[in-house]
């Protein structure tokens, strides 16, 4: 107990040493990211994981402590970046709205979403909506971290003000500035999605596993983030102890792809693949097809394949330069239009997105499409499209 009231206010009644202070940190930080990884985003958002009722609780009531967020209000605004992803109704594009204003602003961007009480009544359906939630957690947001703090100062004395302050700071800067901004401006990309998410490894124990950003763009329903051997993901480590426990119940992860050999036609096993994962099917035209074609076209100009084309139009390739300045567009354009090869590739790229992003409501019709554009892909003569579409006939999913 302190001696004096100079002792408390100095280190409040636990008077502890700065090693303490900074295994207090990190615990209550990393819980804080829990909350809003497994909790907000896998749980609530996208119905991946159910929590049993006590460790969904505790995450509710870590939540309102650290962070003042309403589920429902969080649950709506990432449901509508999905949903309206790199446009101009998207709550936090850094495309549209500038890597410096979602980097520095992104608590001003959050509290401008939550303003638009339309939106959050149209997408955050299905939250919780209990007596606690009504009349304490929603209408009394700010007083969880005004609790926070008195009970910080009671503890810690002022050095627990500065830690309650870097606790306030934590999920502005890492969720809305980190994962918001910089997984969708720099990083790399596992699947050519069709936004600009990227993956920001090997940062997933900081963050929980929110830095595999394209990866959750590519399966946004998967519980869990990590998709190659070296990618981290520090909360699904967590929902895999929790389910041993019998405190998960993991209902959802990304589909695994299994490529049959020797498929005559597209089938419906193709199909439902596809369709299940259409990100996987484009990320490898992109590495199968456009990539050994580029690099044969530098290979018989004597050029290296950053001369020959720089790195960003070499990207906007995968995706129609959908995300390159017009001026930039304009000069891919030309290029392709100058090698008729990788035109035909372009071209046959962009129709079998076509087929894949159609989704007729009649399946037929849909196998038709794809099963003529595989035997039009054939007829072509170019190796590379015949090897993919014989790949391609072959999708199917891993059984689980």
């Amino acid at each position: 107990m302190p001696a004096s009231l100079l002792d408390f206010l100095a280190g409040g009644l636990l008077q502890p040493g700065w090693l303490a202070l900074a295994v207090y940190l990190l615990v209550a930080t990393q819980l804080t990211i829990f909350t809003v990884t497994l909790y907000l985003h896998r749980s609530q958002a996208h119905r991946g994981v159910d929590f049993h009722p006590a460790v969904a609780h505790f995450f509710r009531f870590w939540g309102w402590l650290t962070t003042s967020m309403v589920t429902r209000e969080w649950v709506a605004i990432h449901r509508k970046h999905h949903a309206k992803c790199e446009t101009d109704e998207d709550p936090h594009s850094p495309v549209k709205k500038g890597i410096g204003t979602v980097f520095w602003r992104g608590v001003e961007l959050y509290r401008e979403a939550r303003a638009d009480r339309e939106s959050i009544e149209k997408y955050g359906k299905g939250c919780p909506d209990d007596w606690i939630e009504r009349r304490l957690y929603t209408p009394h947001a700010t007083m969880g971290p005004t609790l926070l703090l008195f009970i910080s100062f009671a503890l810690f004395g002022f050095a627990g003000v500065a830690v309650w302050a870097i606790q306030m700071l934590w999920i502005p800067f890492w969720a809305a500035g980190v994962v918001n901004g910089l997984g969708h401006w720099w990083g790399y990309r596992n699947f050519v999605t069709d936004d600009t998410a990227t993956n920001l490894s090997p940062w997933g124990v900081w963050i929980g596993g929110e830095e595999l950003h394209n990866n959750h763009h590519a399966f946004p329903s998967s519980a869990k983030f990590a998709l190659r051997r070296f990618e981290v993901d520090a909360g699904w480590l967590v929902i895999r102890g929790l389910q041993k426990l019998g405190l998960a119940k993991v209902l959802r992860v990304a589909p695994t792809l299994n490529v049959r050999p020797n498929i005559r036609v597209p089938d419906g096993d193709t199909l439902k693949a596809l369709l299940a994962i259409r990100f996987q099917a484009m990320t490898d035209y992109q590495r199968k097809v456009l990539k050994p074609a580029l690099r044969e076209e530098a290979a018989a100009a004597g050029a290296r394949l950053r001369a020959l084309l720089p790195r960003k139009l070499r990207k906007g390739l995968a995706d129609d330069g959908r995300w390159l300045k017009p001026e930039a567009r304009a000069q891919l354009d030309a290029w392709v239009q100058q090698r008729p090869r990788i035109g035909t590739l372009v071209e046959y790229r962009r129709r079998l997105a076509a087929v894949l992003e159609a989704r007729s409501h009649n399946a037929s019709d849909t196998l038709h499409a794809l099963q003529a554009w595989c035997h039009e892909a054939e007829a072509t003569g170019i190796r590379a499209l015949q090897e993919f579409s014989a790949r391609l006939k072959g999708y199917s999913l891993q059984p689980a």
